[in-house]
C-alpha cells in the first residue's frame, strides 16, 4: 500500500461521529494519495451504499457517512465499510468517472490581485516565474468547503508550500484566487482571508437557481489561464466567467 502520511500504519481508520455519523480517514494530513483514496472510496461507497445510509461527503483526506440509527447500527455499518476498505488499495485507486477539466481565465497580479508579488517572494520566485507556475499547473478539486461551492485545489509544486499570512486581508471579492500550503482556493463569495490573493477570475461557483448549484465537483481538474483585465471585465456577464469545460476520460 502507498504510504499516505508519516503515520501510514494508523490508516485507513474508521471513527464513530456521534449517533448518526462515521468517518473513514486515509491520512492525518493532506497528500495526493490520501485525497485520491477519499474520492475513490466515496464513489465506490455511493455506488452501492447500505440501506439506512442517508448521506456521504468527502473532505481532503476523509469520507463522512451519515445514517439513520433506527435502520442501521454503528456495528453493522462499520463491518460494511471495513469490507469495502479491504477490497483494494484505495491510495492507488483510479479516480471516479464523470470528472471534468475546467480552464478558467484569470488575471494574475495587477490591482485586481495585489498580493502576487509577496506570494512569489515567499515561494522564492520572480513574479513572472510565479505566474508561469500557477498558470501551467493543472490542479484537482480536492474538496468543496467553507463556503457554498468553494473548491480547495492542489497540489501545487513544493515551492508553493508557503504559510498563510499572519494578518487577515479584510476583503477579497468573489472569484478571487488565493494561495498557501501548496493549495489554491477559489472564492465563491466575498470574504476576509489569510491566504495570498494572487489572481482574479469572473467565475460564479455558486449558482443557487441552477440544476447543479455548485459549478465544480470534487475530482474535477482546473487550469487557470492568463488573461488581461479588459478581457476579464467583458467576461463578467457570463456566469462561468469565460471558463471552458471538457470531459476527462
Amino acid at each position: 500500500m502507498t504510504d499516505p502520511s508519516d503515520t501510514a500504519p494508523d490508516f485507513p481508520s474508521i471513527r464513530r461521529l456521534g449517533l448518526t455519523g462515521m468517518l473513514v480517514s486515509f491520512a492525518g494530513k493532506m497528500s495526493e494519495p490520501a485525497n485520491r483514496a477519499a474520492l475513490a472510496f466515496r464513489a465506490a461507497f455511493d455506488a452501492d451504499w447500505p440501506e439506512g445510509v442517508t448521506e456521504s461527503a468527502s473532505s481532503l483526506v476523509s469520507c463522512f457517512v451519515r445514517f439513520d440509527p433506527l435502520r442501521l447500527t454503528h456495528a453493522t455499518l462499520h463491518r460494511q465499510v471495513q469490507a469495502l476498505l479491504d477490497q483494494r488499495d484505495w491510495y492507488a485507486a483510479v479516480l471516479p468517472g464523470g470528472r471534468r477539466l475546467w480552464r478558467v481565465p484569470t488575471v494574475f497580479g495587477t490591482d485586481l490581485a495585489p498580493q502576487l508579488g509577496q506570494a512569489a517572494q515567499a515561494a522564492g520566485l520572480s513574479e513572472a516565474e510565479a505566474v508561469r507556475s500557477l498558470s501551467q499547473a493543472r490542479v484537482r478539486v480536492q474538496t468543496i468547503g467553507f463556503a457554498p461551492g468553494q473548491p480547495y485545489l492542489g497540489e501545487l509544486p513544493p515551492a508553493w508550500d508557503i504559510p498563510r499570512k499572519k494578518e487577515l486581508t479584510p476583503r477579497v471579492p468573489e472569484g478571487a484566487l488565493v494561495v498557501a500550503l501548496r493549495q489554491l482556493v477559489l472564492f465563491s463569495v466575498t470574504t476576509p482571508t489569510g491566504w495570498q490573493h494572487v489572481g482574479q477570475t469572473a467565475i460564479r461557483l455558486f449558482q443557487p437557481h441552477a440544476p447543479e448549484p455548485f459549478l465544480l465537483r470534487p475530482g474535477d481538474e482546473v487550469q487557470f489561464t492568463r488573461t488581461d483585465p479588459e478581457t476579464l471585465a467583458r467576461m463578467r456577464s457570463d456566469p462561468r466567467g469565460g471558463a471552458s469545460c471538457e470531459a476527462l476520460a
